[in-house]
């Protein structure tokens, strides 16, 4: 059996998210050699001093045909062990997995099994079909649809979105009608869900499997909001009835590698309510800091290893994304004042940040990653307005969308 502990040379092709960043301090420390390709040189994941080599390559979302010949080329030179796929890339390689396989080691579900987990109304539908719970649901497929039974406050979706673009929160009949124009005048409303709006916690538990089998589980709770749905600061939790639901899930999709899930404990002590799937492995920091190290899990997978299941994740652990932190207090109108003893606060350790531990920018680990903290807390002190669009420059080149999915579907396998 194949030593996943021993140094592997990883190709992550994308260095934009925060699920690359946190990826690659966890292989940084475990003495792997880890490569990125990116189409900005400015992109999160650059800044860190356990990437070797970075790659400049065509958007995903602007050229997937392009994209994918990049990497095939990359994998090609041999110089690489294995292919770890950290956003929505992974719906291309699922597609082309057929000209990958004998050539890197990649763990990927089927295309088919890729796309149902990834279109918000397919995952409804499966979580239907399994009778596993999630908020009261209903799926618009035209602007001009009969919208009578919905029930006020509300969330509305696009079928199609990550990092909280395309949701809406609305609470009367006149506000559901705008963001149903502005996405039909878009051009991509395909799929719209509605769901009724529940009161309580936002939770996200990631699993990692082995041909349908769960072999490793971790969930944590939002304690502190960042911006663009993102947690600033979490907190690990376990959740036996989330990790059978996935169990279930992974189990009928025949699931292999990465697999994430949003949910929200109702504030009236009710089950979890399954809210949004990401077929990935989501921010690894929390479960690692926590026992669960599910990256490595994930590259004994794809090394074709059958793993014995991790043991439970240890509760109550914090971590924070101090960017996240100060980013959200921007955007919520804080003043540069409060931004400045929010920075403070967290080098301290001080407040909510007591006991907490840094998982997006590891300064004690990889003194490099500062960079980028350093810059957003000097551009949001000299305009703590600019939170928004500094926000904006996360939702890259690898992120998908209506168009860039037909084309992936078009694609010979």
């Amino acid at each position: 059996m194949t030593d996943p502990l021993r140094p592997l040379r990883i190709l992550i092709p994308e260095g934009a998210s925060t699920s690359a960043r946190e990826a690659i301090t966890i292989l940084g420390l475990s003495g792997h050699h880890v490569e990125i390709c990116d189409p900005s040189p400015w992109c999160l994941s650059r800044y860190s001093r356990f990437v070797r080599r970075f790659h400049r390559c065509p958007g995903l979302r602007r050229d997937p045909s392009g994209f994918l010949a990049f990497v095939e080329g990359l994998i090609a030179s041999g110089r690489f062990d294995v292919l770890l796929p950290t956003h929505e890339q992974g719906l291309l390689f699922a597609k082309a997995q057929d000209r990958l396989k004998g050539r890197i080691a990649v763990a990927l579900p089927s295309f088919e099994s890729y796309r149902t987990a990834h279109g918000k109304a397919s995952f409804s539908r499966l979580l239907e079909r399994l009778d596993l719970p999630q908020p009261p649901t209903r799926i618009l497929k035209s602007q001009a649809e009969p919208r009578g039974a919905t029930r006020f406050p509300a969330v509305v979706k696009t079928s199609v979105g990550t990092a909280s673009r395309g949701i809406y929160f609305v609470h009367n009949e006149s506000e559901l009608a705008v963001p149903l124009q502005t996405i039909d005048a878009g051009g991509s409303f395909d799929e719209v869900l509605v769901q009724d709006m529940v009161p309580g916690t936002t939770e996200k538990a990631q699993s990692v499997f082995s041909h349908g089998r769960l072999v490793g589980f971790h969930a944590y709770r939002q304690v502190a909001l960042g911006i663009g749905g993102g947690e600033a600061i979490k907190q690990s939790v376990r959740r036996p009835a989330v990790r059978e639901y996935l169990e279930k899930l992974g189990a009928e999709l025949g699931w292999h590698g990465g697999l994430s899930v949003d949910y929200i404990m109702p504030k009236d002590g009710g089950v979890p309510l399954l809210i949004d799937c990401n077929p990935r492995l989501v921010e690894p920091f929390n479960a690692w800091a926590a026992g669960s190290d599910l990256v490595t899990q994930l590259l004994r997978v794809s090394l074709g290893e059958s793993p014995a299941a991790l043991g439970e994740s240890r509760e109550s652990v914090l971590t924070h994304l101090a960017m996240q932190a100060l980013l959200g207090l921007a955007a919520r109108g804080g003043s540069r004042v409060a931004i400045a003893r929010e920075f403070g606060r967290i080098l301290d350790h001080g407040g909510p940040y007591a006991a907490s531990i840094e998982e997006l920018t590891p300064s004690e680990h990889d003194g490099f990653s500062v960079v980028p903290l350093a810059m957003t807390l000097a551009l949001l002190l000299a305009s703590p307005a600019s939170a928004a669009r500094l926000a904006r420059g996360g939702f890259g080149e690898h992120l998908l969308d209506v168009r860039s999915i037909r084309e992936i579907e078009g694609l010979d396998a």
